[in-house]
């Protein structure tokens, strides 16, 4: 037997080949696949041996056979564990399943569903993370090591998986090219809470065993695949369909900017090893997450390549296959490892010699067709057994072609339709050909054109044909590229209506104060603008920023690129893309949910919460204040008749959010939107007096928003300081903040003296070493300890400022902190004022248009403050107030802290009420549809012990 297999294999390992498709090429093969994600067993079965194949053809496009398991198994479908020794496996995405749930399975198989895609959108991938208990999406096999989850949909991948991931990303907004009328559900398949419920059956449907059941990516219902099949089409967004910004009325022209532009999301600085547009570098083998086989192994271990771009980029493929194995069965290993399900037999194998160099294959695409005695020669005596075979998979030429036409927006009924292609076809000709068989015969074809699609999982790129392009020459050397390629590239007949291009660029960091001509000759000096194709839309004066329209794609894309390697005056410039919400769209009973996040607050939360919420919402309502701050959230909102705001982020990010809404509340449709807070930070007072609690401690996000949507509106008063330094500090008084503001506004407290000073010690000491600063309770003991350095400190504070409240001089006692507070909490949550009624003052409350004035002796009497012992000493009640500081002084507003130089401090009401959202004291009302599990599966950064 052995010496009858041993010429078999020498057949493909050092001649020429016969080209596959004979009835001896297609028996099943015994003990392919390949180690990593990928083609191979899945996981807890072994399949020693090969079985017959279930009758008629697979379901979904899977390529089942039976397998003998060695380890407990569920099954994908039903997630219920296999009894007995067999179970079938697909040989090409490793769903495994019981006999008797085959004729049910629906989902796709990984080598065919790019080509279900109904919208093709690119994801947004982060930075890799560890994903406890979740499946890989394409392999199906657990993420046991660091991988990648898109930050707008719940789609987990392995690094070397990405390049075979679907372009199924949520379609957030209309771009002119695949609008929709109605929205559909977008499912999810897998990584479903264990308790998940099936919305059809009320069954569990979720694993954590296997990728089973399903989730729409909207409405966040659950249910098995096969019920999903049972619910309606159409999505209603679920419970919190009044909260999300519909995607029908959002518009983006993106065209060259990628999904992570469009979004506003922050990209890695450097592509990770691994995670390129082709899998697996095969420069690093040590990294392959392979066993490395003994020159004695029954199996052999070999590199394979689908294309010259693979060549060039040293991109590869690793199967192990048996040394006796046939040609055609390796030519099959090959083609699963890269998920092409077409016929083997319109492919061959061609040897390359090692090392592989791409100046010698690449560019030029030739290739040996055998292993030659010259290859031989090169590799040198023993090589074979040091370093795999290298392989290139080649698409044998075609006479004719069957091809898949699709449709682009016209209205008609099918999803595509298929026509035969031959060495005459060209685009022009097909486009012919395919308008009768979608009932336009009646149209002018010189108004349709022939646009080609690739449907990279990171980026969806559009090609519109020449008139005279052949494509089966075309669809030659698209394979010779890549055969992943092929599989991910769709042809659409679209009219040939003209697109105005129109992008929406907001650029931060200009001079303030200037006009709109003014910023226009900056930028066309600094950036070289187009008079004829960039214009200033908005002026945002005080704060250095405008929004250019930009009517051409090339040029938006250019501008975006160099303006954010741009300084102006020493400043950098910042760039976003900013979409156009459509406010006439919008349902009547819409209240979207602007939601800005600071991801520096409460020890790097915001993060996760910025991932959370773009889930759980429309990520275009989603900013990232470190990322352009709350000014072009409240630009794309500005026509928005009714919304809300959640500020997620400490006390000093909410007064940041404040202050911008108040400076743009005479340019919103809606003047007064309600504002929640999600506390991020240390103190979080703001956010204890309304409710939401001492800070953020891992809540579900979903039920965050529930709350909001249920919280009652409360009024709160915006005070204004006006600064008027009389002369500048000295240096060493001024390192904090060397030109102090002259207006600021305040939410919650400004102290003065020894509070102010505690704050700027801890400011400082985080600005120095921010790494240290990321739990609240570390940040506590920071400030314990500075105020243990100063608990013998004595200034006399009362002698170095004067006090005017109402007009009327107010005499100080002796005092070392003046706090000016207008809500009931401070320093965490201690009562400064206190409960004990007075006769000389009203009660205190947020919204009666009076701050109380409170002094405080020094640390000592801080700490009994904020341990409940004592109160503070209150001075003064009233809506007026005049500070003359008579040297430099600590001042802080809401814990934004700096060195005050001598001058006047004038306190006084900042013009209407702000409408805050208190949180009902009741629980929140539970959703009809279930989404508890969106925010799970937190990513642990690489290297964190946890």
């Amino acid at each position: 037997m052995a010496a009858a297999a041993e010429p078999r294999a020498r057949a493909w390992l050092g001649g020429s080949s016969p080209r596959p498709g004979s009835p001896a090429s297609s028996p099943e093969l015994g003990g392919r696949g390949r180690a990593g994600p990928g083609p191979g067993p899945g996981p807890g079965s072994c399949p020693e041996r090969a079985g017959a194949r279930p009758p008629g053809p697979a379901a979904s496009g899977h390529s089942f056979r039976k397998v003998t398991l060695t380890k407990p198994t569920f099954c994908h479908l039903c997630s219920d564990f296999i009894w007995g020794l067999a179970g079938f496996l697909c040989d090409v995405c490793n769903f495994m399943s019981h006999e008797k749930c085959l004729k049910h399975v629906k989902t796709p198989c990984a080598g065919v569903a790019p080509s279900l895609v109904r919208v093709p959108m690119a994801h947004c991938f982060g930075p890799r993370g560890l994903y406890k208990r979740k499946f890989c999406a394409v392999c199906r096999k657990t993420l046991e090591a660091p991988a990648l989850r898109c930050e707008v949909c719940e789609l987990h991948v392995h690094p070397d998986c990405v390049p075979f991931a679907c372009s199924d990303c949520r379609q957030c907004h209309g771009d002119g090219h695949r609008d929709h009328d109605v929205h559909h559900h977008h499912w999810r398949e897998g990584n479903l809470p264990s308790g998940a419920r099936c919305e059809v059956c009320r069954k569990t449907c979720g694993s954590s065993d296997v990728l089973a059941g399903v989730r729409c990516e909207w409405c966040g219902v659950q249910a098995h695949s096969v019920c999903s099949a049972a619910l309606a089409p159409e999505c209603t967004f679920g419970r919190l369909r009044t909260m999300v910004l519909p995607p029908a009325c959002v518009r983006l022209l993106s065209r060259n900017f990628s999904k992570m532009h469009c979004f506003r999301i922050s990209e890695s600085p450097a592509p990770e090893p691994g995670e390129g547009d082709d899998g697996v570098d095969g420069s690093s083998p040590t990294g392959l997450g392979r066993e490395v086989l003994a020159p004695e192994s029954s199996k052999l271990t070999l590199k394979v390549f689908d294309g010259n771009d693979a060549l060039q980029r040293n991109h590869f493929r690793v199967i192990t296959v048996p040394r006796l194995a046939r040609s055609e069965e390796v030519l099959e290993a090959a083609l699963r490892a890269y998920y092409v399900t077409e016929d083997p037999r319109d492919f061959e194998l061609q040897a390359l010699p090692l090392p592989v160099h791409a100046a010698d294959t690449g560019a030029r695409g030739k290739t040996r067709a055998s292993g030659s005695a010259e290859g031989e020669d090169s590799r040198g005596p023993g090589s074979r057994e040091a370093a795999p075979e290298a392989w290139i998979i080649r698409a044998l030429p075609r006479t004719q072609e069957v091809l898949r036409i699709y449709p682009a927006w016209l209205k008609v009924g099918v999803a595509y339709v298929s026509i035969r292609v031959t060495p005459q076809s060209i685009a022009r000709t097909v486009v012919l050909e395919v308008l009768p068989l979608l009932g336009r015969q009646a149209a002018g074809p010189e108004s349709f054109q022939l646009v080609e699609v690739l449907m990279g999982s990171r980026q969806v790129q559009r090609t519109v044909l020449e008139d005279e392009e052949p494509l089966l020459a075309r669809l030659h050397d698209i394979r010779q590229t890549s055969l992943r390629q092929m599989t991910q590239v769709r042809f659409y007949v679209a009219e040939s209506r003209v697109v105005v291009p129109h992008v929406s660029l907001y650029v931060a960091g200009l001079p303030p104060g200037l006009s709109a001509q003014e910023y226009g000759s900056l930028l066309e000096e600094a950036v070289a603008t187009k008079a004829g194709l960039v214009s200033v839309s908005h002026v945002y004066s005080s704060q250095g920023a405008v929004v250019l329209d930009v009517a051409c794609f090339a040029e938006a894309e250019r501008l975006y690129m160099l303006v954010r390697d741009t300084a102006v005056h020493g400043r950098p410039l910042t760039a976003l893309v900013l979409p156009d919400v459509l406010h006439t769209k919008l349902p009547p009973d819409s209240c979207p949910l602007l939601v800005f996040v600071n991801p520096k607050s409460g020890g790097l939360k915001g993060r996760d919460l910025l991932c959370s919420f773009r889930k759980l919402l429309n990520p275009h309502q989603v900013f990232e204040l470190t990322n352009g701050g709350p000014l072009p959230g409240f630009h794309v909102f500005s026509q928005v008749p009714c919304f809300r705001v959640l500020v997620c982020g400490g006390d000093g990010t909410v007064g940041w959010v404040l202050a911008a809404l108040e400076e743009m509340r005479h340019r919103l449709a809606c003047p007064e939107p309600s504002v929640a807070i999600l506390p991020l930070g240390t103190g979080n007072d703001l956010g204890r007096v309304l409710r939401w609690g001492a800070g953020y401690s891992g809540e579900d996000p979903f039920s965050v928003l529930m709350s909001v949507d249920e919280a009652d509106a409360v009024l709160m008063d915006r005070w204004t300081i006006l600064l008027d330094a009389h002369e500048a500090g000295s240096a060493e008084n001024s390192v904090a903040d060397v030109e102090p503001p002259k207006i600021v506004q305040m939410s919650n407290y400004c102290g003065i003296g020894i509070d102010a000073e505690l704050s700027l010690d801890f400011h400082q000491a985080r600005e120095e070493e921010p790494g240290k600063f990321t739990s609240r309770f570390h940040n506590k003991g920071v400030y314990v300890r500075v105020g243990l350095q100063k608990i013998s400190h004595s200034r006399g504070l009362h002698r170095e400022i004067r006090l005017q409240v109402e007009q009327q001089e107010v005499e100080l006692p002796s005092i070392e902190g003046l706090i000016f507070i207008n809500i009931p909490s401070w320093g965490s949550g201690a009562d400064l004022w206190g409960s004990d009624s007075d006769s000389r003052f009203e009660k205190p409350r947020m919204d009666d248009g009076l701050l109380e004035v409170v002094g405080v002796t020094g640390v000592m009497h801080m700490g009994q403050v904020q341990g409940g012992l004592r109160s503070g000493i209150r001075i003064a009640q009233g809506s007026y107030f005049r500070v003359t500081l008579l040297k430099a002084t600590p001042v802080q507003v809401d814990g934004e802290p700096w060195i005050q130089a001598p001058g006047h401090m004038i306190i006084s009401a900042a013009g209407p009420k702000v409408h805050m959202l208190r949180k009902t004291k009741q629980k929140p009302r539970k959703a009809g549809t279930p989404r508890d599990a969106r925010a799970d599966g937190v990513p642990v950064p690489e290297g964190d012990p946890k």
